[in-house]
């Protein structure tokens, strides 16, 4: 199942205290809330390039699976990450205290982000 495509925020769940449990500040966590992001996913085998749109704000992260490589979180910080495939739909690794998971369904992409008790969903539809 290919990931390639781009994909437009539907909606999201608990993206407030998420934030803050990353630490951002208020004013950023108030103007980010209510944006609607673009996330545009170009796969080539094992190699991805998402570039994720929101507002005038654009990241992006280039990764192959199963490789170390240097992500760009919310934050803004760079780390290194391993992303894993399980199945053919599921995009998984783990950074710095957080689990995040992008699953593939259809013409749906859900994107869920754990960090200790709290829980980011996001639904992107593609367009």
């Amino acid at each position: 199942m290919s990931f390639t495509g781009k994909y437009e925020l539907q909606h999201q769940e608990n993206f407030e205290p998420f934030m803050r449990a990353l630490g951002l500040p208020e004013d950023q966590i108030q103007k980010g809330k209510d944006l609607k992001s673009v996330s545009e996913i170009v796969q080539d085998g094992k190699k991805f390039t998402i570039t994720i749109t929101t507002g005038s704000k654009v990241m992006k992260n280039q990764f192959t699976i199963g490789e170390e490589s240097e992500i760009e979180l919310m934050t803004g910080e760079k780390v290194k990450a391993v992303v894993q495939m399980e199945g053919n739909n599921k995009l998984v690794t783990q950074v710095k205290g957080m689990k995040s998971v992008t699953e593939l369904n259809g013409d749906t992409i859900t994107y869920t982000m754990t960090m200790g008790d709290v829980t980011l969903k996001r639904v992107s539809k593609r367009i």
